[in-house]
């Protein structure tokens, strides 16, 4: 099984208690298997009750990328939360754990 870390790279980041994931192909052939990897249930089935508010998912086929915004999801903030190390930096890189669905 093919996971999103061997098609994509990430950027990700946090202000408050919103993580925001920039996971951008590796190439351009990745990309559609990327906006099919990446959609709500897939997020919030990886995070599980971590992610109290809305997950926003934003294509942006421009630059081969899709954005994926965690409202709520660090449990108050990084500065507040009682989880170990669960700043947008690690939220984004275990977005690469989900599996790869195959474009057609």
């Amino acid at each position: 099984m093919r996971l999103l870390r061997d098609i994509a790279y990430v950027r990700s980041g946090d202000k408050g208690d919103t993580v925001t994931i920039g996971v951008i192909a590796r190439t351009p052939g990745d990309y559609q298997s990327i906006v099919e990897s990446i959609d709500e249930q897939a997020v919030r089935d990886l995070f599980g009750d971590w992610v109290k508010g809305r997950v926003d998912i934003y294509r942006m086929d421009n630059i081969d990328a899709v954005v994926v915004v965690l409202n709520q999801g660090l449990g108050g903030g990084a500065t507040r939360t009682l989880r170990l190390d669960q700043t947008g930096k690690s939220l984004g890189n275990a977005i690469l754990r989900l599996p790869v669905r195959i474009a057609v």
